[in-house]
């Protein structure tokens, strides 16, 4: 064979039982699962903030954002219900870069998934235990989601994963809200076959076994533009590209229509400074039309202590080594004035 196989990693139940949620936390998650599934079938007007690193690689100065993160939503409460981003696996167009903590070295450098699967899970439970926020992670890997599944609160699948039969069915059997998003080409044609493949029933074969999943009629879309055949950005947040999504979601006759904007990647051209004014156009726009108003759940935002990014060994601390991203100042500032605007 051309692969070599490493080590057997332990069921979820297994790291579960060595790593378990403190109960403080199994009752926050239960509180917060319940007001962020309101937002999604409109019981609740709140506005979504899925806000926090493009990647999660310092349990330090990840918790340290979302402490401060906590300090402002106490403040918002009334307009704004945030989820905090620790993003643990990085997906990489060709394979190459850090590609998340899961991928956790040993001391001899070489990669162990069962030592960043513990650094992951420990890292949602401290930040959820330090800020009381449950978190939101992408789902890069469906057999790992096992292994978080009783601390998110919020899951998204991502542009190179959207067409991918194994997160459209696993997505299937979860019970918090699932993000798809367009994938990079920008079909959102793509993105609703997904959403819809996400809302219904399955059997199939999941980590060694056959499952049965009941629909999750809390998948939704999340817009993060795209890239034309140039290697252009092509946004998608504007007013017309909005509307399009909306009529689309009227023809499709799905649960709960709803749509995340993602401020960074495509619809901000990289340009990641874009991200506040981008924020303030979506709620503009919301706040123009009632329709827009009633499916427009929320924003993606892509913030840390430290603006912009920096590469893997520089040790800035709290600054982005993927994605840049916007930095605290700025965070602040651009919370406070969408919940103005609300």
């Amino acid at each position: 064979m051309s692969f070599q196989y490493i080590q057997q990693l332990p069921e979820p139940y297994v790291i579960k039982n060595n790593i378990p949620v403190p109960a403080e936390l199994q009752k926050l998650k239960i509180q917060r699962d319940e007001e962020i599934r309101k937002v999604f079938t409109g019981e609740s007007d709140k506005f979504i903030l899925i806000i926090g690193p493009c990647s999660s690689d310092n349990e330090d100065s990840v918790c340290d954002y979302i402490s401060k993160l906590s300090a402002i939503q106490e403040k918002v409460s009334d307009k704004i219900l945030m989820i905090p981003r620790v993003y643990t696996n990085k997906p990489r167009t060709t394979g190459e870069g850090y590609k998340g903590m899961v991928h956790q070295p040993d001391p001899s450098g070489k990669s162990n998934m069962l030592e960043g699967i513990k650094a992951i899970r420990n890292m949602h439970i401290r930040a959820g235990m330090e800020s009381g926020l449950t978190t939101a992670d992408e789902m890069l890997y469906p057999e790992n989601y096992a292994y978080l599944d009783d601390l998110l609160s919020y899951v998204a699948v991502g542009a190179r994963s959207v067409e991918n039969q194994q997160h459209r069915l696993t997505a299937s059997g979860i019970d918090i809200p699932v993000g798809m998003k367009n994938p990079t080409s920008g079909d959102v044609n793509v993105m609703f076959n997904s959403i819809k493949a996400a809302q219904i029933d399955h059997t199939y074969i999941y980590r060694g076994h056959e499952v049965e999943t009941s629909g999750n009629p809390l998948a939704h879309a999340i817009l993060r533009g795209a890239v034309d055949h140039y290697g252009r950005s092509l946004p998608n947040y504007h007013f017309e590209d909005l509307k399009y999504v909306i009529d689309l979601y009227a023809k499709m006759n799905l649960h709960n229509p709803a749509i995340i904007i993602d401020t960074n990647h495509a619809n901000s051209n990289k340009q990641y400074q874009e991200q506040p004014r981008i924020a303030l156009e979506v709620v503009r726009n919301r706040n123009y039309d009632s329709t827009f108003k009633k499916a427009i759940k929320g924003l993606m935002i892509e913030s840390y202590l430290v603006g912009g990014r920096q590469e893997v060994n520089e040790g800035v601390y709290g600054k982005s080594i993927t994605d840049p991203c916007i930095g605290w100042d700025v965070t602040e500032k651009m919370i406070y004035d969408i919940a103005d605007k609300l």
